[in-house]
Protein backbone atom coordinates (compact mmCIF):
# COMPACT_ATOMS: atom_id res chain seq x y z
CA UNK A 1 0.00 0.00 0.00
CA UNK A 2 3.04 2.44 0.95
CA UNK A 3 4.17 2.17 -2.34
CA UNK A 4 1.01 3.25 -4.41
CA UNK A 5 0.68 5.77 -1.90
CA UNK A 6 4.35 6.88 -2.91
CA UNK A 7 3.67 6.52 -7.34
CA UNK A 8 0.05 8.43 -6.31
CA UNK A 9 1.88 11.26 -4.57
CA UNK A 10 5.27 11.51 -6.60
CA UNK A 11 3.15 11.86 -10.04
CA UNK A 12 0.93 14.15 -8.53
CA UNK A 13 3.50 16.35 -7.69
CA UNK A 14 4.78 16.04 -11.71
CA UNK A 15 1.19 16.94 -12.71
CA UNK A 16 0.37 19.53 -10.55
CA UNK A 17 3.58 21.87 -10.88
CA UNK A 18 4.56 21.10 -14.78
CA UNK A 19 3.21 23.31 -17.30
CA UNK A 20 3.54 22.91 -20.79
CA UNK A 21 3.02 19.71 -21.43
CA UNK A 22 5.26 16.45 -22.04
CA UNK A 23 8.36 18.04 -23.04
CA UNK A 24 8.42 20.58 -20.40
CA UNK A 25 7.76 17.44 -17.52
CA UNK A 26 11.40 15.42 -18.93
CA UNK A 27 13.09 17.58 -16.31
CA UNK A 28 10.91 17.27 -13.10
CA UNK A 29 10.66 13.30 -14.14
CA UNK A 30 14.30 13.09 -13.97
CA UNK A 31 14.33 14.32 -11.32
CA UNK A 32 11.78 12.70 -9.46
CA UNK A 33 12.32 8.94 -10.91
CA UNK A 34 15.52 8.72 -11.34
CA UNK A 35 17.70 10.94 -9.01
CA UNK A 36 15.04 11.00 -5.85
CA UNK A 37 13.03 7.73 -6.36
CA UNK A 38 15.44 5.59 -8.13
CA UNK A 39 12.76 4.12 -9.74
CA UNK A 40 14.46 4.30 -13.02
CA UNK A 41 17.75 4.92 -14.85
CA UNK A 42 18.16 8.01 -17.03
CA UNK A 43 18.20 5.25 -20.03
CA UNK A 44 15.23 3.81 -18.93
CA UNK A 45 13.04 7.25 -19.04
CA UNK A 46 14.66 8.48 -22.00
CA UNK A 47 13.03 4.56 -24.01
CA UNK A 48 9.61 5.04 -21.49
CA UNK A 49 9.38 8.47 -22.67
CA UNK A 50 9.96 7.71 -26.39
CA UNK A 51 7.77 4.93 -26.06
CA UNK A 52 5.34 7.45 -24.98
CA UNK A 53 5.49 10.01 -27.00
CA UNK A 54 4.83 6.83 -29.89
CA UNK A 55 2.07 5.65 -28.28
CA UNK A 56 -1.27 7.52 -28.59
CA UNK A 57 -2.44 9.37 -25.73
CA UNK A 58 -1.07 12.14 -23.79
CA UNK A 59 3.14 11.37 -23.22
CA UNK A 60 2.77 12.10 -19.59
CA UNK A 61 -0.05 9.86 -18.73
CA UNK A 62 1.57 7.07 -20.56
CA UNK A 63 4.63 7.69 -19.20
CA UNK A 64 3.43 7.58 -15.39
CA UNK A 65 1.48 4.83 -16.73
CA UNK A 66 4.63 2.66 -17.94
CA UNK A 67 6.60 3.92 -14.60
CA UNK A 68 3.15 2.80 -12.20
CA UNK A 69 2.98 -0.58 -14.48
CA UNK A 70 6.93 -1.35 -14.21
CA UNK A 71 6.56 -0.76 -10.33
CA UNK A 72 3.31 -2.35 -9.15
CA UNK A 73 1.73 -4.24 -12.67
CA UNK A 74 -1.55 -3.43 -13.60
CA UNK A 75 -2.83 -1.31 -10.11
CA UNK A 76 0.42 0.85 -9.90
CA UNK A 77 -0.66 1.79 -13.62
CA UNK A 78 -3.58 2.84 -12.87
CA UNK A 79 -2.50 4.52 -8.97
CA UNK A 80 0.51 6.43 -11.09
CA UNK A 81 -2.28 7.50 -14.17
CA UNK A 82 -4.36 9.09 -11.66
CA UNK A 83 -1.71 10.98 -9.82
CA UNK A 84 -1.03 12.11 -12.97
CA UNK A 85 -4.07 13.59 -13.68
CA UNK A 86 -5.70 14.62 -10.59
CA UNK A 87 -3.87 17.89 -10.87
CA UNK A 88 -4.96 18.73 -14.43
CA UNK A 89 -9.05 17.86 -13.54
CA UNK A 90 -9.31 19.94 -10.64
CA UNK A 91 -7.70 23.12 -12.18
CA UNK A 92 -9.37 22.37 -15.60
CA UNK A 93 -12.38 22.70 -13.93
CA UNK A 94 -11.83 25.18 -11.63
CA UNK A 95 -10.88 27.63 -14.16
CA UNK A 96 -13.97 26.61 -16.47
CA UNK A 97 -16.31 27.31 -13.41
CA UNK A 98 -14.70 30.75 -13.68
CA UNK A 99 -13.31 31.24 -16.88
CA UNK A 100 -15.02 34.84 -17.30
CA UNK A 101 -13.45 36.09 -15.01
CA UNK A 102 -10.20 34.60 -15.68
CA UNK A 103 -9.52 35.69 -19.22
CA UNK A 104 -10.58 39.50 -18.55
CA UNK A 105 -7.89 39.73 -15.43
CA UNK A 106 -4.36 41.42 -16.58
CA UNK A 107 -2.72 40.43 -13.98
CA UNK A 108 -3.50 36.44 -15.08
CA UNK A 109 -2.91 37.75 -19.05
CA UNK A 110 0.51 39.08 -17.61
CA UNK A 111 1.08 35.39 -15.58
CA UNK A 112 0.27 33.25 -18.70
CA UNK A 113 2.73 34.77 -21.03
CA UNK A 114 5.24 34.37 -17.94
CA UNK A 115 4.47 30.96 -17.54
CA UNK A 116 4.42 30.52 -21.74
CA UNK A 117 8.30 31.81 -21.42
CA UNK A 118 9.36 29.91 -18.77
CA UNK A 119 7.45 26.35 -20.87
CA UNK A 120 9.71 27.24 -24.06
CA UNK A 121 13.01 27.32 -21.89
CA UNK A 122 12.19 24.22 -20.33
CA UNK A 123 11.39 22.56 -23.93
CA UNK A 124 14.35 23.65 -25.35
CA UNK A 125 16.48 22.32 -22.32
CA UNK A 126 14.89 19.00 -22.60
CA UNK A 127 15.70 18.91 -26.57
CA UNK A 128 19.08 19.58 -25.42
CA UNK A 129 18.82 16.98 -22.86
CA UNK A 130 17.26 14.41 -24.92
CA UNK A 131 20.12 15.21 -27.94
CA UNK A 132 23.19 15.12 -25.76
CA UNK A 133 21.80 11.46 -24.25
CA UNK A 134 20.59 10.15 -28.25
CA UNK A 135 22.62 11.64 -30.68
CA UNK A 136 25.50 9.23 -30.27
CA UNK A 137 26.76 9.35 -33.72
CA UNK A 138 26.66 11.03 -37.14
CA UNK A 139 24.08 8.91 -38.42
CA UNK A 140 22.03 9.91 -35.66
CA UNK A 141 22.67 13.41 -36.20
CA UNK A 142 21.84 13.05 -39.38
CA UNK A 143 18.00 11.08 -39.03
CA UNK A 144 17.66 14.18 -36.31
CA UNK A 145 18.45 17.45 -38.89
CA UNK A 146 15.80 15.11 -41.35
CA UNK A 147 13.37 14.83 -39.25
CA UNK A 148 13.21 18.63 -37.88
CA UNK A 149 13.87 19.78 -41.53
CA UNK A 150 10.43 17.50 -42.63
CA UNK A 151 8.51 18.56 -39.44
CA UNK A 152 9.20 22.37 -39.16
CA UNK A 153 9.53 23.29 -42.87
CA UNK A 154 7.58 20.43 -44.91
CA UNK A 155 4.68 19.91 -42.04
CA UNK A 156 5.27 16.13 -42.86
CA UNK A 157 3.04 14.33 -40.22
CA UNK A 158 4.78 13.37 -36.78
CA UNK A 159 4.16 9.79 -37.06
CA UNK A 160 5.00 9.02 -40.74
CA UNK A 161 8.45 10.84 -39.38
CA UNK A 162 8.51 8.18 -36.46
CA UNK A 163 7.73 5.58 -38.92
CA UNK A 164 10.55 6.59 -41.35
CA UNK A 165 13.14 7.12 -39.01
CA UNK A 166 11.89 3.13 -37.81
CA UNK A 167 12.58 1.99 -40.66
CA UNK A 168 15.98 3.83 -41.76
CA UNK A 169 17.67 2.40 -38.16
CA UNK A 170 16.49 -1.13 -38.80
CA UNK A 171 17.72 -0.86 -42.72
CA UNK A 172 21.47 0.75 -41.15
CA UNK A 173 21.81 -1.80 -38.50
CA UNK A 174 21.19 -4.59 -40.62
CA UNK A 175 23.44 -3.48 -43.00
CA UNK A 176 25.69 -3.26 -40.54
CA UNK A 177 25.63 -6.39 -38.97
CA UNK A 178 26.11 -7.88 -42.50
CA UNK A 179 29.63 -6.24 -42.35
Amino acid sequence: MKEYAQLYWAFLRIGGLTFGGGLAMLPMLKHELVQKKKWLTEEELVDCYAIGQCTPGIIAVNTATYVGYKRKRVMGGIISTLGMITPSLVIITLVAVCLQAFIENVYVQHAIMGIRGVVCALMINTVLTLAKKNLKNAFCYVIAAIAFIAAHFCGVKTILIVLAATAVGIVWELKGDKK
